[in-house]
């Protein structure tokens, strides 16, 4: 059985099983914040007990074992809390380890960069000191309910406190959810436009666009900057109140108690550690506001997975199919690009066999580069079915590129050696698999005259190439691990007359191996080794069948063809 390409809604099912199988480690964290909150008592008690007890009855000895007490406590505590943090970092980390191969699959079925962020907004909050801020702020009550012992009034004073602080903190997450989500959806806008200019760079300094794309990126930056300003000068004014407010509190509760303590209502003791306590009590409330931009970060990212989820469809394992004939049937097919659009493609219908090569030809926009994608898997057809060796290509899943080569128009190498780009970024590279397909494509004299031949590294700024040094490496890669199909879409445009020798000559040999060959050409020879050529026009098949005979049909019914495609030339 193999999985196909994992879409957003089985990354979503991953991150819903990840979740369910870290519950046993986030319970963990919960009884280590009770038992860490527990001890939390142990600085207030102390207090009480050396204001009431040993000073009072002046005994060293009940200082020291109190003392002692203490330091054995105190360092329960922080022993359990450095394991939870540890705990929490691991939870994290394991998020999103078992998501990383589900997010690199889903956005190569529908890319979109967010939901790698969106899924390290969850993993950072469940790594951060924002988890253990809400772990603890269930343990409130019980640090207030410790000072209604010490006295009513106090326990009072504390329960409202700890409701206005409450009603803070319910104010900041309404009043700053707003502007984070439009600092992070600027933030997102800014990191897409600086990419696109990043791709397109040579174009950009080619036509003096440097001035404009700067002005455009900075108004875009600009906005980011400024949503981000406001995001935390929300932030921070609810921060600045709840600190305030609990320091506040503090003295407030201190004057409440000294002046019970005057009435002899409650001990010196019972005061400082009421004191205490109420700092505690307030101290999750205060975090989580600090927090707050990272946990609403998480909640965004986590209702975006969930989004992203519901706009994809489940595919479930299925059973993997044996290596098929070279036999291509493309029944009735249209591809509708946008909704609303006019098709590209419309009722394409033709069949390949098996030792035959076929010619694409047509005028630009006529829909060629997209009928490459349908035939290789890359999109699926909006209409019709497209079939090889009488299986729909979906039923191929991830096996279906070891069984068709693509060669787009425009070749893409990617950073690693020319061996592991032909060998399609495998990690351990199949040599012998390498230097055939290498060598098919008319490509091995030209990469060992490399510096480190096959072992070179490709990099724009290491190892320019030139466009037909990526062309021929595109067709190895394309021929790489034999497979029964090859599309070739412009595949000699950037090729010199070698080059193109090359080309036509792994054409023959692939015919000769019962294999088929789709070409999209432009130019004559391309089509030097088709045995069938199909003309399109405005997404409609004009012309199908042997290549002589279209030639010639469209030499003497439209002049404009005959000027373009020269018969004469590929015979």
């Amino acid at each position: 059985m193999s999985d196909n390409l994992t879409t957003p809604a089985t990354l979503f099912q991953q991150a819903r099983k990840l979740r369910r199988a870290l519950t046993p480690h986030f319970l963990s964290i919960a009884v280590f914040s009770f038992f860490v909150n527990i001890l939390l008592l142990t600085g207030p008690l102390f207090m009480l007990q050396v204001y009431d007890r040993v000073l009072g009855s002046r005994s060293e000895e009940t200082l020291m074992s109190l003392l002692i007490l203490v330091i054995f406590l105190y360092v329960l505590m922080g022993l359990l809390d450095y394991v939870r943090g540890r705990i929490g970092a691991r939870i994290g980390a394991r998020f999103q380890a078992g998501l990383d191969e589900g997010l690199f699959r889903a956005t190569l079925s529908r890319p979109d960069r967010r939901i790698v962020t969106d899924s390290e907004a969850v993993q950072r909050f469940m790594s951060s000191p924002a988890l253990f801020a809400l772990m603890d702020l269930p343990w409130a009550p019980l640090f207030i309910a410790v000072i209604f012992v010490f006295n009513v009034w106090l326990g009072v004073l504390a329960l409202v406190g700890g409701l206005v602080l409450l009603v803070i903190a319910i104010g900041n997450r309404f009043a700053a959810d707003h502007p984070n989500h439009t600092a992070n959806e600027a933030s997102q806008q800014a990191l897409r436009l600086a990419s696109e200019y990043q791709d397109q760079a040579d174009m950009i300094r080619g036509l003096g666009m440097e001035g404009a794309g700067a002005q455009r990126w900075q108004a875009v930056r600009t906005t980011s900057l400024e949503a981000q300003i406001r995001a935390s000068d929300v932030s921070g004014l609810y921060g600045t109140l709840s600190r305030t407010f609990r320091f506040f509190l503090q003295s407030a509760i201190l004057a409440l108690g000294a002046l019970l303590v005057l009435r002899g209502q409650i001990t010196a003791g019972a005061m400082i550690a009421s004191s205490i306590l109420m700092g505690r009590a307030l101290a999750p409330v205060e975090q989580t506001i600090a927090h707050w931009p990272i946990i609403a970060r998480a909640r965004q990212g986590w209702a975006s997975l969930l989004k992203y989820a519901a706009a994809g469809t489940q595919k479930l394992p299925q059973t993997r199919l044996l290596r098929p004939n070279a036999l291509i049937e493309v029944q009735s097919v249209s591809q509708v690009l946008q909704a609303g659009q006019q098709p590209v493609l419309r009722g394409i219908s033709f069949t390949l066999r098996p030792g035959q090569a076929l010619g694409i030809i047509g005028p630009s926009a006529s829909g060629k580069s997209t009928l490459a994608r349908l035939l290789t898997g890359i999109v699926a057809p909006s209409a019709g079915k497209i079939r090889l060796d009488g299986a729909t290509l979906d039923q191929y899943g991830e096996d279906l590129g070891r069984y068709v080569g693509y060669l787009p128009q425009d070749v893409t190498l990617f950073q690693g050696t020319v061996a592991e780009n032909i060998a399609r970024l495998a990690v351990n590279p199949d040599s012998e698999a390498v230097i055939a397909a290498a060598k098919l494509a008319g490509a091995h004299d030209m990469i060992v005259r490399f510096a480190d031949g096959y072992d070179t590294v490709l990099s724009p700024d290491l190892m320019p190439l030139s466009g037909g040094q990526r062309q021929r490496i595109g067709l190895a890669r394309a021929l790489y691990g034999d497979p029964q199909i090859l599309v070739l879409d412009e595949p000699n445009s950037n090729l010199d007359a070698e080059g193109s020798a090359a080309l036509n000559q792994a054409i023959r040999s692939f015919k000769s191996a019962d294999k088929a060959v789709i070409i999209m050409a432009h130019r004559p020879s391309g089509i030097a080794e088709c045995d069938l050529l199909l003309v399109l026009q405005d997404g409609l098949v004009k012309a199908l069948g042997p290549r002589d005979e279209v030639l010639r049909a469209q030499v003497a019914n439209h002049e404009q063809v005959a000027q373009a495609i020269k018969p004469t030339e590929v015979t």
